[in-house]
């Protein structure tokens, strides 16, 4: 393994919070592989570049020889997480949550190193406990220490309502670093809390309590809000290679610091010269941003995909041309063909919904006229060029 402060120095390159202070760097000097848990509740079908942040923390701690450790929140998801809600969340079905387990858990390992990978699911020791196993639990937080939540307090001091369940999500998520033994517990900004509480309960178990690490949350592409699949806001590490530079493309301008350090991995020397030269007007945003979504293409595609990506948006935005690689679609059998579903099975959109919503909002074209109708004859669209939003296109052939 490399030496403590090395380790320490890669480790920590996108953290903000690692508490208690100091004890993740004595935990690197015992120079013995930690146990380090990464938490995820499947509630949605996509992983997003602001989901990917955590995952860059985790793969780091990997390359320096340490284990990761991955709970599926397969039970915990069932519950909703109330963190940052300022309401109840809507809770979901096991059906529901495996459905995203199976569409994400495949995204999720190829962002980390397959050897030193261990991946659990947290219903293999919650979903088994009885009334007994659950007073026992709760027996050992008080109220007092939940409400030191802001989301809670404020919900509190609003007269808002706060539900039993979403009280037992911080114990439940603790109760998974005493499963699984963890040293180290990492998640976003907004789990602080709920990573503490692993260190209660740990001490509790007789365990050695883990040290916590937190990174920023990726503001999305609206330059508002935390990037979301519920929002909209989001750009998936899945999105081929012109729609991720494209959507880049599409970010406010002061969003690129952040989005150079916590998107593109750039270090912090390149990170202090991009903010320099932003303040001081030696630069010129678009260029910055330019190679911003080159390096935010390269790292999900491969090197050299941001540059052919850049000359894809350089073709269609200021051309104004059809890209010349357009991909080829069966289109199915059908007569009228229903354009929502060949548009979902083209992989233009994530699901039927989302297409229809799309049309309704003129963002379908054929060969460059907007759809207004969500049934097609299959003559018009055999041959026909197929548009939907600024960046993703198909060319529907016969099958």
């Amino acid at each position: 393994m490399k030496p403590p402060r090395e380790q320490f120095e890669h480790i920590t390159r996108t953290v903000d919070v690692a508490l208690p202070e100091g004890e993740l760097m004595r935990q690197l000097e015992r120079e013995a592989p930690l146990r380090v848990k990464l938490g995820v509740d499947p509630t949605a079908p996509d992983v997003t570049l602001g989901w990917a942040v955590v995952f860059d923390l985790l793969r780091r701690f990997q390359e320096m020889g340490h284990i990761a450790v991955l709970i599926l929140g397969d039970f915990t998801a069932r519950v909703g997480d109330p963190s940052e809600k300022s309401s109840t969340r809507k809770r979901l079905s096991p059906d529901e949550v495996d459905a995203y387990v199976d569409a994400c858990l495949p995204t999720m390992v190829s962002l980390l190193m397959k050897e030193r990978l261990e991946i659990r699911r947290n219903s293999e020791w919650l979903a088994p406990m009885g009334m007994a196993d659950v007073l026992e639990l709760t027996a050992k937080v008080t109220v007092a220490r939940l409400m030191d939540r802001e989301d809670f307090s404020s919900r509190w001091r609003a007269n808002e309502s706060i539900s039993l369940i979403e009280l037992m999500y911080p114990i439940l998520q603790g109760t998974d670093s005493v499963a699984v033994k963890a040293d180290v517990e990492i998640g976003g900004n907004d789990q602080l809390l709920n990573l503490l509480m692993g260190r209660d309960l740990q001490e509790r178990a007789g365990q050695r309590p883990q040290s916590v690490a937190t990174v920023p949350l990726l503001v999305g592409t609206d330059g508002t809000k935390k990037m979301s699949q519920s929002l909209g806001n989001y750009i998936s590490v899945r999105a081929d290679m012109n729609e991720m530079f494209g959507k880049t493309m599409s970010i406010p301008d002061e969003l690129m610091p952040d989005w150079f350090r916590l998107a593109a991995g750039a270090n912090a020397d390149e990170i202090a010269e991009i903010v320099d030269s932003l303040e001081s007007g030696t630069a010129h945003p678009g260029e910055l941003k330019r190679d911003l979504a080159r390096r935010v293409v390269d790292k999900y595609h491969g090197r050299g995909s941001g540059g052919e990506a850049e000359a894809a948006f350089d073709l269609l935005f200021r051309e104004k041309q059809v890209p010349v690689d357009v991909p080829n679609v069966a289109l199915p059998t059908d007569d009228p063909v229903w354009l929502p579903k060949a548009l979902a099975d083209a992989d233009l959109v994530v699901s039927n919904g989302e297409a229809r919503r799309l049309i309704k909002q003129g963002a379908v074209k054929i060969d460059g006229r907007r759809v207004d109708d969500e049934s097609i004859s299959r003559s018009e669209l055999v041959g026909s060029t197929i548009q939907v939003g600024k960046r993703r296109f198909v060319r529907f052939i016969d099958s």
